[in-house]
């Protein structure tokens, strides 16, 4: 990678920055016994009939775990810069979801918020870290990447 000094260090900010969001976001749903992300889910209004699905008494314990540990890990991936490129995907595909769940079209979240939200910034921040292979500066991406491992198996240098 033949990135500037400011440009690593850009890297290396935005990655423990959107790593810290999603950690501080799954310690207040794994250490609150009452959380539940069906609250939020059955109060969606654009594509309510997808999401109340997801609140379905069945299905809820599942969408719980998911969003609790998909929070950690993801924030851990990021923050540590291991594998920067799976966990961002699912960065991704998490904040695209709470997007479309926050939407009143065509607003997001409240009046102030005219299409675009945070969201859809932060989905990009993550893209741009996959693109710019930001585990490799830092991270263990890069010490990973470096293993006999890794060499040995070329399918797994995607990952890293």
């Amino acid at each position: 990678m033949n990135a500037t000094s400011f440009e690593k260090g850009l890297l290396v900010y935005f990655r423990v920055l959107m790593g810290w969001t999603f950690l501080y976001a799954s310690s207040h749903q794994l250490f609150d016994p009452n959380f539940s992300a069906s609250g939020f889910l059955e109060h969606t209004k654009t594509f309510h009939s997808f999401f109340v699905l997801f609140a379905a008494p069945a299905i809820r314990p599942v969408t719980d775990f998911l969003v609790e540990w998909g929070h950690l890990l993801i924030g851990l991936s990021l923050l540590s810069g291991l594998l920067v490129r799976v966990s961002g995907v699912f960065g991704i595909l998490l904040l695209v979801t709470y997007y479309f769940a926050h939407m009143d079209f065509p607003y997001i979240e409240s009046k102030l918020n005219f299409i675009v939200d945070y969201h859809l910034v932060y989905a990009g921040v993550i893209a741009y870290l996959m693109a710019k292979q930001a585990g490799h500066v830092l991270g263990l991406d890069g010490v990973v990447a470096r293993t006999a491992f890794v060499k040995t198996h070329p399918g797994m240098a995607a990952l890293v």
